[in-house]
């Protein structure tokens, strides 16, 4: 298959590209590789990828409509996986206009792409963000998430609306993937494990949110790939027991479809920290600080509809995932 995987420079995109190439896929990787977080990083993956014969890229923007149209044009692609975004909780409340360039303009410039050339499934990134204030644990995908508290959550839902508008109208199949706290080697640096891993190893103290009172459903990078990989093969389809009298908010009448990606196994902030200690053999320095506005205590997965339609559970320990990240990190940075 000619799959594009937007985000393909990024942490998640790049990994699935990886996948993808590595199983025979054709990729069109597209990018823009900003300055979000340092690009020597984004250049570092691409470099990976650009060593393999059926990888081309494409440097642009999602927001250039012209250059998205042209680029759908040049391609016949048979799948999209969208995962280009302007991500992050923290940087939402100080930059909300990149949220609304990149995940609400770019990604109307996706959904006219796949419409206009037929695009076989639509496989994109939303986010356990969505889920918001809500707090019945595990969060399902067949609950209500109208009370996001963040922008970032609210562009990923809008992007869920859009979606099911699509293949509502288009009868194009969609799939959304809400991804759980997602780690693993060449991760992003705005994350928490690769902000106490570079602060541990330069001696300074990291910074506790909450006081260390929160729990994440910590997700390996390859359990988030095979995840990916699955769905994409599986085209969405519309549910025959959808109801209009009792809407189900994970399915449709549509093909369009909504999977929880998670470890379904919350660890406590203050066990990962301890998990990282051991692996750097080194005691950190903790600034405890109250929560961050637009943050949740707790994230937790229900993933059984993953299990059901695509046989898979995300399932690598906490532990040996730090280790792998930790063994990433030294070689890389040389530390």
């Amino acid at each position: 298959m000619k799959i594009l995987v937007t985000g393909a420079a990024g942490f998640i995109g790049f990994h699935l590209s990886l996948r993808l190439l590595e199983r025979g896929d054709t990729v069109v990787g597209l990018d823009n590789v900003n300055d979000y977080y340092d690009p020597k990083l984004k250049e570092g993956r691409l470099e990976i990828l650009h060593g393999y014969d059926d990888f081309s890229f494409e440097r642009l923007d999602l927001a250039d409509r012209e250059g998205m149209e042209s680029c759908f044009e040049r391609h016949d692609f048979d799948r999209v996986v969208h995962l280009a975004a302007q991500a992050g909780v923290r940087y939402s409340l100080t930059n909300p206009h990149a949220y609304i360039d990149s995940n609400l303009v770019g990604f109307t410039n996706i959904l006219e792409g796949c419409r206009h050339q037929k695009v076989e499934h639509l496989v994109y990134a939303s986010s356990s963000s969505v889920y918001g204030a809500n707090t019945s644990m595990p969060f399902s995908i067949h609950d209500n998430i109208d009370h996001p508290v963040s922008l970032y959550a609210a562009t990923k839902k809008s992007n869920e609306l859009m979606a099911h508008t699509y293949s509502s109208l288009y009868d194009l199949p969609t799939t959304g993937l809400r991804f759980f706290t997602v780690y693993g080697p060449w991760g992003r640096p705005d994350m928490a494990l690769f902000l106490f891993t570079d602060a541990m190893l330069s001696g300074k103290p990291i910074d506790v949110f909450n006081h260390g009172d929160m729990r994440r459903d910590f997700t390996y990078i390859d359990d988030i790939i095979e995840g990916v990989v699955r769905v994409t093969d599986r085209v969405a389809e519309p549910n025959p027991q959808w109801s209009g009298d009792d809407p189900d908010p994970g399915t449709s009448y549509a093909p369009y479809r909504i999977y929880n990606i998670g470890n379904n196994s919350p660890v406590e902030l203050m066990d990962m920290i301890g998990a990282l200690e051991d692996c750097l053999g080194i005691e950190a320095e903790k600034n405890f600080m109250p929560m961050q506005p637009g943050d949740v205590k707790e994230t937790y997965a229900d993933v059984e509809d993953l299990i059901d339609d695509v046989d898979f559970k995300p399932s690598t320990p906490i532990e040996e995932g730090i280790a792998s990240f930790g063994a990433w990190y030294r070689e890389y940075y040389d530390r």
